[in-house]
Order: structure tokens, then sequence, then C-alpha cells
């Protein structure tokens, strides 16, 4: 299911122009001055993609997650950063699944306006892909909760105005909580200094006697660790599809360079060897992508096995990032080494989505123990 119907090819054609018009020109720029992409999520802002996946009673635009997908991937193949900045807009789905209407009410219709941003801090300095050991700790109190505990690796952590914080309520359960920052007791740690995804801000959440009320909790205090799963399947296509873009937009780099370059007096496109680099790029994207729409479809009919098609489709798409981007530095020879053409940003990029949301050999595990359960079956 690759864009079969006319509207998901329009939206297409939609974003690519929006990508290479709008976000491309500050991408070099976003990346070398190391600093939050606001050209791209100002223009996203007028095609109102902030609120795209959420409800039309918010001011959303009620978008389904293969149209999700394709915003991803269309702006990652010009500017990873910027895809993922615009894309973690979304993260406060999760209120809209769990949270209650005065929630809803309070927080949505500010981020799908482009009035404050969201971000989730989940991992923690001894719990990254196994979640479940986090000590972040939320202890109830006779006016609400307050919060203890540090955050790792958060995405835009200090640009953004709500944290979804996934805290442990007693010593089996977690609670998810929407903490503002302006809230005592939050502070953020120094920007961390990344190899790539360098105009995206990551840096460390602290909780210290973080005092929220009662109206704060997400659903459920014994329930935080089922959202956040449910949360996070969604997630990890996202990302899938950011890969996947990324690769795409490295081997669009690579056909265009191979076309124009010339030696021996010829478009080095003609020499054979470099023909098969090019075919063997082509066959990592279009199975990447494939196996990234499979993975959506399973989602958005709610096949029991969607996990089990995410993981895949993860697995393969960043991998594939990895790999294509590498032959797309090799294909650009000593220029693919220089800041002048992107393909080395795109590299550089490239690497985390092989290690966030579940590293890959997490994922392989996970896939092997679904292939393993379904013994039998067929």
């Amino acid at each position: 299911m690759t864009d079969s119907s006319d509207i998901y090819k329009e939206f297409r054609q939609t974003m690519r122009r929006f990508a290479r018009e709008r976000v491309a020109p500050f991408a070099a720029i976003v990346d070398r001055e190391q600093r939050p992409p606001i050209e791209a999520v100002t223009a996203g802002l007028q095609l109102g993609l902030p609120g795209l996946p959420y409800p039309e009673k918010f001011g959303g635009q009620a978008g389904d997650m293969h149209t999700q997908c394709i915003v991803v991937e269309e702006i990652a193949k010009v500017c990873a950063t910027s895809s993922l900045t615009i894309s973690t807009a979304w993260v406060t789905m999760a209120v809209v699944h769990f949270g209650t209407e005065a929630q809803q009410e309070a927080i949505l219709p500010p981020i799908v306006r482009g009035e404050s941003r969201p971000a989730w801090a989940l991992t923690e300095p001894k719990a990254g892909s196994d979640l479940m050991s986090a000590t972040t700790r939320a202890t109830r109190t006779a006016d609400g909760w307050v919060l203890n505990g540090t955050k790792r690796f958060s995405t835009n952590a200090g640009w953004a105005d709500w944290y979804l914080i996934l805290a442990r309520t007693t010593e089996k359960h977690f609670g998810l909580f929407l903490v503002h920052r302006n809230d005592p007791g939050i502070s953020f740690g120094a920007p961390e200094r990344k190899m790539g995804m360098r105009g995206s801000q990551t840096a460390d959440v602290m909780l210290d006697d973080c005092v929220v009320p009662e109206s704060r909790l997400l659903g459920d205090p014994q329930c935080g660790g089922q959202y956040i799963a449910h949360e996070l399947l969604r997630s990890r296509l996202a990302l899938s599809a950011h890969a996947i873009g990324i690769a795409g937009g490295a081997f669009n780099e690579a056909v265009r360079y191979t076309t124009e370059r010339e030696q021996f007096g010829k478009p080095i496109s003609e020499f054979q060897m470099l023909r098969g680099m090019v075919a063997d790029m082509a066959i990592r994207v279009e199975a990447g992508r494939a196996a990234l729409y499979r993975a959506i479809e399973s989602y958005e009919a709610r096949d029991p096995a969607a996990k089990y098609h995410a993981s895949i489709a993860k697995v393969l798409c960043s991998d594939t990032a990895m790999a294509v981007t590498t032959d797309a530095v090799q294909l650009h020879g000593g220029y693919g080494y220089l800041e002048d053409y992107p393909v080395e940003r795109m590299m550089r990029d490239a690497k985390i989505t092989q290690i966030w949301e579940g590293t890959n050999q997490i994922q392989r595990l996970l896939i092997a123990k679904a292939v393993y359960e379904r013994v039998g079956e067929d």
C-alpha cells in the first residue's frame, strides 16, 4: 500500500514541493548553527502540519498514519532535523487517546496552532531500550503528585513547553504525566553535542520535587506503561518513515551527482560498477518503503501483528538509511566528505535511526520472538 489512492499521491507531491522549496534551503544552515529549524516549523504551520493527526474539533486535520508518514518521509529527504522537529508536535496524540476532555481542551488547541510545543521524556541514564527499568518516581500527595528523577536524550528538551513524563507510581506500575516547563521543580541540562541531527535540541530533563496537580495525570496511574507502548508503535512507524526519507534523499543526491560528474570524458553514471551500487541502493530504498507501508496498513487495520511489522520496518528502514547514505558519500568521492554536499550530513543523521525507539538489536529480538510465537499457525 504505497500511495495507492490519488489523494495520497497528490498530497505527496505537495509535501515534496514544500520540502524542496521551504525546507531544503535552510537544512545546511540549521545543521551548521546547531539550532532549531525555525524556518521549516514556521512554514509547516502555514500548512497546518502541527495539527495534522489531531481531531478536527481541536483545529486539526485528522490525518491518518499514512498521511503522517508521507510528511515525515518527504521532509526527511532534504532535512532530517526539520522532519523530526515537525513530527514531534504529534507526541501529544497520547492526550487524544488517554486524556480527559479538560486535558484535551487545555493542551491540544495551542499545539495545533503552533503556540506551544510538546516533547516526551522516557529514556533514563540506566533505562534506554528497557523503559520498564525507569526509576523516575511519582509520589501521590493530597493535592496531586511529586515527581523525582532524570530523563535523558529528550528531543526538544528545554525548547518544548509540555513534557510527557513516564514515572513509576508503584513498584510494578507506571503513570504518564503532563509537566509544563514552568512547573516548579523541572529543569533542563545543557544541549548535547551530537554527531548528527544537530538542529534538534537534545538534553536531560531533571525533576527535583516537581509538583503537578492531579489533573496532570493522564488516565490510570497504573497504566502508563501500556499507554507508552501504544504510542511507541505509532512513533516507530513515523521514525521508520524518517529513516527511509533520509535514505531516499541520499539516493536522489547520488543519482544527481553521478549523472552530472564526468571522468574520462563521460558521466560516471555510465561506469558499470557505479551502476551496480546505484541499483543496490534503489533496491534497499524500495524494499524499506514497502516494509514501512505494509506496517502502516497493518496498524490502521488494527492487525494483532502490527508490532511485528513495525519492528521489521524500523530495522529495514534504518539499516537502509545507514547503508545508502554511506554509499552516497562513496559515490561522491572526496566531495562526499565535504560539508559543501548534503550527503555527509545525511550520513551523520542516519546513524541515530538505528539506535532510537528501541535499538535494531532489540527490534530483532522482538521480531524473532514473534516468529517463534507463530510457529504452527501457518
